[in-house]
């Protein structure tokens, strides 16, 4: 049975501020840091799936740049695994899932996509794609809100 998937609607830039403050924080206090400055709450587990879902998809999708080949399909497929056990996460305790959820993106970002200076530095890495996703959020609000 296919784990079935809701329509997407884009993140709002508020949305994407709000997730990438959330990351940051956390990568650069630690989880108790974070937990002091913003609660845990099943909206926020949402964003953040979301958000997830924004960064893993793309660079583990099959429909990449390249001609697909056998690891671009195991890729996509660990990409689809790590969404879902997130999902199924979120699903089961929204709140607790929060800080799991965000650990999980910035091992990801660590592991898996390479920082844009090259120095290793997840957190640049991380203001980058905030960059990113605002001027994205943005641009569909913009396209979004004509008369």
């Amino acid at each position: 049975m296919p784990y079935l998937i809701p329509p997407r609607t884009p993140l709002t830039p508020e949305q994407v501020e709000q997730g990438f403050d959330y990351l940051l924080a956390l990568q650069m206090g630690g989880g108790n840091y974070v937990s002091g400055r913003t609660p845990a709450t099943p909206e926020l587990a949402f964003l953040l799936l979301r958000l997830a879902e924004n960064i893993v998809f793309p660079v583990t999708g099959v429909l990449g740049d390249g001609e697909p080949h056998a690891d671009s399909f195991a890729l996509d497929e660990v990409g689809c695994i790590l969404l879902s056990a997130l999902r199924d996460l979120t699903r089961d305790s929204p709140t607790t899932a929060v800080l799991g959820i965000a650990r999980s993106i910035i091992r990801f970002v660590e592991n898996v996509i390479p920082d844009p200076d090259g120095h290793g530095d997840t957190r640049a890495t991380l203001e980058t794609m905030r960059a990113e996703h605002l001027e994205w959020a943005r641009a569909v609000q913009s396209m979004t809100t004509r008369p």
